[in-house]
């Protein structure tokens, strides 16, 4: 519409001005795209949540709301746009001008913990660990229902199994959609390999509505864990792409609660643990991190609600198995 109304589109040389002209078998429809802008990535003083750095790596807790690398659309306020002024020249150029050091990403409104490369042979090194998936990434997540190994409706959804321990394993593969680019869709022929494990942390409501989850991943893909969730029925609070957004009636929770649950504005889901082995020394970091506040006052007010599980850990860094350096 927009070319359109611009003179930009040329239907047999003839300039169109009609939106809903009809094209016909064997018609020429000629396109006058702009130039590409060149995209200049600056170094802008943000302020950085630093937990680890030295000459050859740096990890920093993302807050929810910061895009990781530049891209059409947010030009600047990045992730990146911090580290170039915090690092000055000394990111790994393999990413190129809008990616230095990026080797993994985390969604825009995804908190959590991410390594970035300082030098070119940290990012090779770093690389070879997530093509091998020897990096471990662990998340805390908030998500409607509570996964449960009785569940019917569970044991019969292809591609996904209940493992010792009522651990949710969902293997799939998984593509852009057709027909919405901003989203990624389940496959079982094409896309990609993905395989994501989940186990309930603590469940809240009468009865069960809500679940904090610990999601750990097998491989990393876009958007994993909230398109997987969601296709096992368990969609985050508070995502807006794939369902997140429930209305709860006043008998599974406090009128309060449910509205702030309803109200959250991201979904619910925080990187809270990251390691790896550092790509020069070869000495095996681990990390985590706290959960932002958003996600902690969510949580604070469902254990006060009616239905949470007492027997549960606390609304915290609490991950099984996962030895740490954990930050405030």
């Amino acid at each position: 519409m927009k070319m359109i109304a611009g003179g930009a589109v040329r239907l047999n040389g003839v300039v169109v001005s009609d939106p809903s002209l009809r094209v016909e078998e064997g018609q020429v429809l000629d396109l006058q795209l702009d130039e590409p802008a060149e995209l200049e990535t600056l170094a802008q003083p943000i302020a950085l949540e630093i937990v680890f750095e030295d000459d050859d790596v740096i990890v920093v807790n993302k807050p929810a709301g910061m895009v990781v690398h530049p891209a059409p659309g947010t030009p600047d306020g990045t992730l990146v746009n911090a580290l170039l002024h915090h690092c000055r020249d000394t990111l790994s150029g393999i990413g190129g001008a809008r990616r230095p050091g990026i080797v993994h990403r985390i969604d825009k409104e995804t908190s959590g913990l991410l390594v970035v490369a300082k030098s070119d042979r940290a990012h090779h090194g770093l690389a070879e660990q997530f093509a091998a998936h020897t990096v471990t990434r662990r998340y805390l997540a908030l998500a409607h229902g509570v996964p449960q190994a009785g569940d019917p409706r569970l044991r019969g959804l292809q591609g996904v199994d209940l493992e010792p321990g009522n651990i949710l394993r969902i293997a799939t593969q998984l593509a852009r959609h057709k027909t919405d680019r901003q989203r990624q869709a389940v496959l079982w022929h094409g896309g990609r390999h993905a395989v994501t494990r989940a186990r309930v942390l603590q469940a809240y409501g009468t009865p069960g509505v809500l679940a904090l989850l610990e999601c750990w991943l097998e491989t990393g893909r876009t958007h994993q864990i909230r398109v997987h969730m969601a296709y096992a029925g368990h969609g985050l609070v508070g995502d807006p792409t794939y369902g997140g957004k429930r209305k709860m009636g006043a008998k599974v929770l406090p009128a309060d609660v449910a509205q702030a649950v309803m109200a959250f504005p991201r979904q619910a889901l925080h990187a809270a643990s990251l390691g790896f082995d550092h790509p020069v020394s070869g000495e095996r970091l681990e990390f985590a991190a706290d959960l932002p506040a958003d996600m902690g006052d969510l949580l604070v007010g469902l254990a006060a609600a009616p239905g949470a599980d007492p027997a549960g850990p606390p609304p915290t860094m609490h991950l099984s198995g996962v030895p740490t350096r954990t930050i405030a």
